[in-house]
């Protein structure tokens, strides 16, 4: 078989993994522990999902839709939460203003 030959199938083998993956998900989990004479230092609890966004919104992930660097939909809503917020803070201090 030649090279180029087995280099296409590799990466046509490559690209069905990886759309299986995403189609199905993988979970990778893991966690590392220090400890010094079983006294406990430092945990640390790792979670890496690898899915596509239709899985991730199927299995009731979707944090990156309210994340306002991520979504312009979300940005929006806190600037006009943020907004709302400065208005009401300009009229009470108009408001302490007049009473002086």
């Amino acid at each position: 078989m030649s090279e180029q030959m087995a280099h296409s199938i590799q990466a046509t083998n490559l690209a069905d993994i990886l759309e299986r993956v995403l189609d199905k998900g993988i979970v990778i989990a893991g966690d590392i522990q220090i400890r010094i004479a079983d006294i406990e230092l430092l945990t640390i609890k790792i979670r890496l999902l690898v899915a596509s966004v239709d899985k991730a919104i199927q299995m009731g992930i979707n944090w990156w839709q309210s994340d306002p660097y991520l979504s312009s939909k979300a940005r929006k809503a806190e600037l006009v939460r943020e907004n709302k917020m400065l208005k009401e803070r300009l009229g009470r201090l108009e408001e302490g203003v007049k009473a002086k």
